[in-house]
């Protein structure tokens, strides 16, 4: 877990802003990057059929497709 230690302060209307030292940020940051990731893979997982594709098949598909890009 991740600890912080916030300060607030109040911009020109009233708003309540939150500021924290660059190493809790980035910490936090990369927490939910983690989460994200954690939740993509989750994702696959429900909608895995078990369907796979050998490598050089599958190397061969993104070659084809990079031709149809250009």
């Amino acid at each position: 877990m991740v600890t912080v230690h916030p300060q607030y302060i109040t911009d020109s209307v009233g708003e309540k802003l939150v500021i924290l030292p660059a190493g809790e940020f980035n910490s936090i940051m990369d927490e939910l990057d983690e989460l994200e990731d954690i939740r993509l893979y989750d994702e696959a997982k429900k909608n895995d059929t078990g369907e796979r594709i050998p490598m050089d098949e599958a190397f061969k598909m993104i070659e084809a497709n990079r031709g149809n890009k250009k």
